[in-house]
């Protein structure tokens, strides 16, 4: 008779189990032995993938963020004007509402990030240096063609992901007083007062 033997499911897998295991119950429901539980493995194989919890953390993270980015390149490779484009980076920025799983685990990540390695602290660093260099060549792009103000696309990107962190926050943590549809008409409004060519709003 022969044996049937466990195969661990591939790490994307891994990472997308831990995701939806945030999305449906929470990021304090997400130990390794849960997750264990989840895809039939022992906390131990999963310690073997990841080395600790803050590593799987991070590497879900990782993930979400490959997705997100793909979604982003797509929106801001496409039609339309700078505006319209950079209004669609916003919206992907701004979490969906509170404990929006991506942004739960992003705070999470960050939080832990006061004790991490450096070489965490650089894969966390890269994370946020992909948004600012989109956004960055969003930016130059809407001042060459004439869209925008003459502004400095960097030190602008630097200043409205500022901006968007603070909102953003207040939404994933269900601030009260502070939904979504507020926080964008606030960016909007800002955009409009700060980076609109008089005449081309």
């Amino acid at each position: 008779m022969t044996r049937r033997r466990n195969v661990a499911p591939p790490r994307e897998g891994l990472l997308a189990a831990a995701m939806g295991m945030i999305a449906e119950r929470g990021l304090e429901q997400l130990t390794m032995a849960a997750l264990g539980r989840e895809v039939g493995m022992s906390s131990g194989h999963l310690l073997y993938y990841f080395r600790s919890k803050d590593e799987l953390l991070l590497q879900t993270l990782e993930w979400s963020e490959g997705r997100l980015g793909a979604e982003r390149g797509r929106l801001l490779s496409g039609p339309g004007t700078a505006r319209e484009r950079l209004d669609a980076y916003v919206d992907l920025y701004v979490p969906d509402g509170h404990r929006d799983p991506h942004w739960t685990l992003w705070l999470e990540v960050w939080n832990r990030s006061q004790n991490a390695e450096d070489d965490a602290r650089d894969r966390q660093s890269a994370i946020e240096g992909a948004w600012h260099r989109d956004l960055v060549a969003l930016l130059a792009e809407g001042v060459s063609r004439g869209e925008f103000r003459p502004v400095d696309p960097d030190r602008f990107a630097a200043r409205l992901r500022a901006l968007l962190d603070g909102f953003s926050i207040h939404v994933a943590i269900g601030l009260r007083g502070t939904d979504r549809e507020q926080v964008l008409g606030h960016v909007r409004q800002f955009l409009d007062e700060t980076l609109a060519r008089p005449g081309l709003e």
